[in-house]
């Protein structure tokens, strides 16, 4: 058998951050939560048992926290500012999905969420 694909990965990650089109909400701030899966060639770390053979994924998180901590208007620009700060850093990722949700958007809306979900692939 030949591993097909293989993912790194983080779930709910929660931030506190300051995103949002209005002025309240760069004040105030509220809760995101991003998913994120990351293609990485694994093989090599399946054998070896090294660190160094994979992508860390504290490295991944730590990565995302500095990008979060960014404020922005847009949901969308803080997914697309994670993404190339992943592929620049970790230039062997194959793919990116990337799930960005705002826990209570003031859109006056009874739900969960609202949030962007974006799919890279490497060229």
């Amino acid at each position: 058998m030949r591993l097909a694909s293989a993912y790194i990965y983080l779930n709910q990650a929660r931030f506190y951050a300051f995103h949002g089109v209005l002025p309240q909400e760069n004040r105030v701030g509220g809760e995101f939560f991003v998913d994120l899966r990351v293609g990485y060639p694994i093989a090599e770390a399946m054998e070896s048992d090294e660190v160094a053979d994979t992508l860390n994924y504290a490295e991944l998180y730590a990565l995302v926290e500095t990008e979060m901590a960014k404020p922005s208007r847009l949901l969308e620009h803080v997914a697309g500012r994670i993404a190339d700060a992943i592929q620049q850093r970790f230039p062997q990722v194959s793919s990116i999905d990337l799930k960005k949700k705002k826990k209570n958007p003031p859109m006056g809306a009874d739900c969960e969420g609202a949030g962007v979900e974006i799919h890279y692939l490497s060229e």
